[in-house]
């Protein structure tokens, strides 16, 4: 009979847990190796012949269990790496209580961005889902928190950071041994250690937590706006949970390659640099409010996740979806000029894409094992989690939703716990029935589309699973919270229904006609709305009426519904037109990454001249009005709308006068000259530039790359090598993923910049994907938040070939991201399928515009 840990989904036993890891490793740094002893004291419920620990890859030498006055040595050490265990096995049965396990081990760092890995300079661990068994032999899953006490050797001259601070530091030979103080209870995946030359912030403190911010000295001018965004959410946060911080203290750090956008490591958390470095007098608005969110979400961890933690991976979404939601609310109560919700709204939007497709999954679904643990780190679990719980908290009432969280963090502090835990403790504060709103919207997949019809104050609703592919359907219902918001004789009123049935009919409140009705008022709902003829006419003839998210909910609900064959691409690009004098940058962003889609996929020829025409008609009088150089203390959102402008006239519409404005200026900047661009206006200028570069300009580009000390200026000069229309230039950029002046962590972004070329080769990027797999190998955690996000598509890109992005050999997908493929491919056939249907269409209608 097979042992169980030959089955790659084989859980620990809980008859044997760990209660604390007093750990040595030596590091060194030059041969990638390290060596490890380690005391675990353990707790064993019942006898047993064997002893089962996560390791990969690691050489385990002397293992001596110890249990009183007695200790037995293992008859047998059996890696097995279906399971990635190693299987201790004794002679006779080991007794029951309290025991300890003392092992020595050796390994190699791990090649990619796992585990101990070499990241330029710095020595750096990355462990979730699973990866803390690269390092330790452990009890690597996260119900099994243990206290960890650490001391590292490594060489002199180094910034060693861990989890705690450090409270020794000694010289052997030439090592220097740092030990760290012991930690609190923490799963494994929250270990961490960085060794580097770092330079760090000095320490600031913040109702008596040490808090700092690090990178490499060339970078620590970068550190300061990350530094103060956890300085002053981190009390905001205090407050909300009505709990002290517990770990200790903050260390930050810009790791030089990471896979990850960030990682909550207890009390020191690592960032890929573009997520935690700036220069806040360069940096465009987009990058310092990224940045901020990041912080917040990573410190919201420290007590939704690292306090009160999952039980298994597939409650991953009780600390991602939390900790996205609270990262926008609480950097919202910071900067609330920021209007951080309809940045909320655009990252809701790429769940609402991915969540209408048939290979989507629900925020709570089976995970078996640690690989599918790795898939479920997507726009589902972040964002999608993250907007059900902003209406759920809606339908509570803040108050009460807070104090549901406080008696859950209170309940199960330093423990595990599932969702049921949370419902019942929000329901218990709100009184509410929670559980039922709950479950509906996270065990399901998909979410519905409201369908609205007005007949004087008679209002029909009407709801069915939403699918982006045409012709789909199926029988799902949601407990849906609809919020109207329309406007009568007696003014603009608000009203709440909840939709449990296929179908209710309303009888609106209030007196009067009835100007314009939206039925997701401030797009605080996750569904999509589909408003009859009348109702959509009377919204676009009121525009101005509706709040910035409801106007960007309306495009979006209509482009999703043009996807879905449900409305034509006509009736799409007519509402479009009626956002010429749009004076808000949210708004125009969602609108210039819909026309980005139709001008980049579905118009070729003199129609994609034509419908160039047509956007710089549109919206070309608003940037002439605005023009290229920002006023003295002009308001951030005069500058965002300007940047928006630019992407469409310019870059969207290629506008000469815009191409001609922004080349003196670009090479200027590159030239030094700070103040050529408008911060706000870099990424766009660039993009515009770069695209009808030569060269020359390319190299200027390139040779400016690997120097570049800000991180968000370098990936700037990493996407424009990608722009370069030029086909030679394209190849040239192309053979970037093979060297390595593409760090691991930006070759996926290299490639896709590729893969957006309309003249690339069928079948390169599927070829690429080949050659540089072993550059990293497959994520299993998402880059969340690695890039600064903006709504809508970007630059314009004709679709890959189909199967060219599945995977590295002869589009076979990577075992741990199958599901990924999967999605890829389906959306891949609808965006061709999408252009048979409609190019057509807007042909035609470019054909009527006058």
């Amino acid at each position: 009979m097979a042992h169980p840990t030959e089955d790659k989904n084989f859980r620990l036993s809980t008859s044997i847990r760990p209660r604390r890891y007093a750990a040595t490793l030596t590091l060194d740094l030059d041969a990638k190796s390290f060596s490890g002893q380690q005391t675990l004291e353990l707790d064993l419920s019942a006898p047993s012949k064997e002893i089962i620990l996560h390791a990969i890859a690691l050489e385990l030498g002397e293992v001596t269990f110890r249990a009183g006055n007695t200790q037995h040595k293992p008859a047998s050490i059996q890696p097995v790496a279906a399971s990635e265990t190693v299987v201790l096995r004794f002679d006779e049965a080991l007794p029951t209580g309290a025991a300890t396990l003392d092992i020595a081990w050796t390994g190699r760092f791990t090649e990619g961005l796992r585990g101990l890995y070499q990241a330029g300079k710095v020595a750096a661990t990355q462990f979730e889902a699973a990866d803390a068994r690269r390092l330790f032999p452990c009890f690597d899953e996260p119900a099994f928190k243990a206290r960890w006490a650490l001391t590292v050797r490594v060489p002199q001259g180094l910034t060693v950071l861990g989890n705690g601070p450090v409270v020794k530091d000694t010289q052997e030979g030439n090592l220097r041994a740092v030990t760290f103080q012991e930690t609190e209870v923490l799963s494994s995946y929250l270990i961490a250690l960085v060794v580097g030359p770092l330079v760090g912030t000095d320490a600031q403190d913040v109702q008596g937590v040490p808090v700092r911010t690090w990178a490499l000295p060339e970078k620590a001018h970068l550190t300061r706006f990350g530094q103060d965004v956890a300085l002053a959410v981190l009390p905001k946060l205090q407050d909300y949970f009505g709990l002290p911080y517990a770990f200790t203290k903050v260390d930050q750090v810009g790791i030089p390659d990471f896979e990850a956008g960030a990682m909550e490591n207890a009390g020191l958390i690592t960032y890929r640099e573009v997520a935690l470095l700036l220069d806040p007098a360069t940096a465009p608005l987009s990058v310092k409010k990224r940045v901020a969110e990041v912080v917040t979400h990573e410190l919201a961890h420290q007590w939704f996740g690292n306090w009160v933690t999952m039980v298994w991976w597939d409650d991953l979404w009780l600390n991602e979806a939390f900790a996205t939601w609270m990262a926008f609310k609480i950097v919202d109560q910071w900067r609330p000029e920021w209007r951080m919700w309809l940045d909320f709204d655009a990252h809701r939007a790429s769940a609402l894409h991915l969540d209408a497709l048939k290979s989507t999954h629900p925020i709570h679904g089976e995970v078996r094992n640690a690989g599918e643990a790795g898939e479920s780190f997507d726009a589902i679990t972040y964002e999608k989690g993250g907007a059900v719980l902003r209406m759920i908290e809606g339908f509570l009432g803040e108050a009460p939703f807070r104090e549901g969280i406080r008696q859950y963090m209170r309940k199960h502090a330093r423990a595990n716990a599932v969702k049921e835990d949370l419902w019942n403790a929000l329901g218990e504060a709100a009184k509410q029935p929670v559980e039922e709103l709950a479950t509906a919207w996270v065990g399901q997949s998909g979410f519905p589309l409201v369908s609205v019809k007005l007949d004087g104050r008679s209002l029909s609703l009407s709801q069915r699973r939403f699918y982006s592919e045409p012709g789909v359907t199926s029988g799902e219902k949601w407990p849906v919270p609809v919020v109207l918001r329309y406007q009568d004789a007696s003014g603009v009123r608000e009203q709440r229904v909840l939709l449990r049935d296929a179908q209710a009919t309303v009888k609106l409140e209030g007196e009067g006609e009835v100007k314009w009705l939206t039925a997701n008022a401030a797009s605080t709902g996750f569904y999509r709305v589909a408003y009859d003829k009348p109702g959509l006419e009377k919204l676009a003839t009121n525009l101005k009426a509706l709040a910035p998210s409801e106007r960007i909910s309306l495009l979006a609900d209509q482009w999703a519904l043009v996807r879905a064959g449900e409305v034509s691409v006509a009736d799409m690009l007519d509402l479009a037109g009626r956002f010429g004098d749009e004076e808000d940058d949210s708004v125009l962003d969602e609108l210039v990454g819909r026309l980005a889609y139709i001008e980049g996929r579905l118009v070729d020829g003199e129609d994609q001249v034509r419908f160039r025409a047509w956007v710089e008609k549109l919206l070309g009088p608003g940037l002439k009005k605005l023009g290229w150089q920002a006023a003295p203390n002009e308001a951030d959102r005069v500058k965002l709308r300007r940047a928006a402008l630019v992407r469409a006239v310019g870059g969207l519409a290629r506008g000469k006068e815009a191409l001609a404005e922004a080349k003196p200026r670009v090479a200027r900047m590159l030239q030094g000259e700070r103040d050529a661009l408008e911060p706000n206006l870099l990424d766009a200028a660039v993009g515009m530039v770069a695209r009808a570069g030569d060269a020359a300009l390319f190299d200027a580009f390139l040779q400016k790359l690997p120097s570049e000390p800000d991180p968000a200026t370098q990936r700037r000069y990493l996407l424009a090598l990608t722009a370069f229309e030029d086909p030679a230039l394209t190849e040239r950029a192309r053979g970037l993923l093979y060297t390595d002046t593409v760090k691991t962590q930006d070759v996926s972004q290299l490639r896709g910049g590729a893969a957006g070329q309309p003249h690339r080769p069928r079948g390169v990027v599927g070829a690429d994907a080949h050659a540089v797999e072993g550059r990293g190998g497959p994520h299993r955690r998402r880059p969340h938040a690695a890039a600064p996000h903006r709504r809508g598509h970007g630059p314009a890109a004709h679709a890959p070939a189909p199967g060219a992005d599945a995977g590295p050999a002869q589009g076979q997908p990577i075992p741990e991201a199958q599901q990924a493929t999967a999605q890829t491919l389906e959306r891949l056939s609808q965006d061709v399928a999408l252009r048979e249907r409609c190019t057509p269409e807007v042909s035609a209608w470019l054909k009527r515009q006058p």
